[in-house]
């Protein structure tokens, strides 16, 4: 539940600040986005590398996974997306760089792809599914902020199913390299951009980026939805401090450690030393560590 003090803090915060506007990459945001039909439409043209006007429907599926089994892990996607073809669609937004992304993403795919169909169903009823995934970190070692994947023989570069995608956007590379101008640059910077000034150059000339930009001025302005967004941002900065402390933690206490255990070492050598210097053979001290320390 929201705090009245919070609702009056927000409320007049919004009053005093005509320049806010919400982060598209804060998942609730993104959510709230392409809740809209048109924003859909030219967000997944661009990604396909189609002209919106080829997209004639986009509609939004549940967002949970099915369970199989009742230990089986429950899936949970950002946006669910079926097109007039069948095909799936699963975007995600990712602002928070989790292990094991690319074993996640194939986990939601395969997921998606075996529940379209029913026992006794032929598999000639399966449709292409997608993963779509929007990143506010580095994935790959490489410039390219753009990647797509298909399941491919290695050496012939024979396809072997066209029925998984993935597609992949690392926005902080748009930062550090210039790209050729294409529909997905102009959304990737509209996504990644941190004012309107620059939200409103990457969406000129395109009418559904302008209806995504003009929906997120509509979303900043709304009392509610501006707390709610809050709340996840609160959310977002608490893991990540949490993720930092433990490392920080984490790391002063291995250098402590590796710090003393270094120490007793040199210590033993010196003694070594010592002993070898009084006219004891390296075997004999050898055999009376292995004796007495396990050494």
């Amino acid at each position: 539940m929201i705090c009245l003090f919070c609702k009056e803090r927000s409320t007049k915060m919004k009053s005093n600040d005509n320049t806010f506007i919400m982060s598209p990459k804060v998942d609730f945001c993104f959510k709230e986005l392409l809740n809209d039909e048109d924003v859909r439409r030219g967000f997944i043209a661009a990604i396909l590398g189609v002209k919106a006007d080829m997209i004639q429907r986009t509609e939004l599926l549940p967002t949970y996974l099915r369970k199989q089994h009742q230990k089986d892990k429950l899936g949970i996607l950002d946006i669910r997306v079926v097109l007039e073809n069948g095909t799936q669609i699963d975007i995600e937004m990712q602002v928070i760089a989790y292990d094991y992304w690319a074993e996640r993403s194939l986990f939601y795919l395969c997921k998606m792809f075996s529940e379209q169909i029913h026992e006794g169903e032929d598999y000639q009823e399966l449709k292409k599914c997608i993963h779509v995934g929007i990143f506010n970190f580095i994935l790959f070692d490489d410039e390219e902020y753009y990647s797509k994947f298909h399941i491919w023989e290695d050496s012939r570069k024979l396809l072997y199913t066209d029925k998984m995608e993935i597609h992949i956007v690392e926005l902080p590379k748009l930062k550090k390299y210039q790209y050729p101008e294409t529909e997905l640059l102009r959304w990737a910077r509209f996504f990644n951009a941190e004012n309107k000034e620059e939200m409103e150059m990457a969406v000129q000339g395109d009418k559904y980026m302008e209806k995504a930009y003009n929906r997120l001025v509509n979303l900043s302005a709304d009392d509610e939805k501006r707390l709610e967004y809050e709340e996840r941002q609160k959310a977002i900065r608490d893991y990540n401090h949490m993720i930092n402390s433990g490392w920080r933690t984490g790391h002063a206490r291995g250098y402590a450690e590796g710090h003393a255990e270094g120490h007793a070492e040199g210590r033993i050598q010196d003694c070594i030393e010592i002993l070898q210097e009084m006219g004891i053979s390296e075997e004999k001290i050898q055999d009376k560590l292995a004796q007495k320390f396990s050494l």
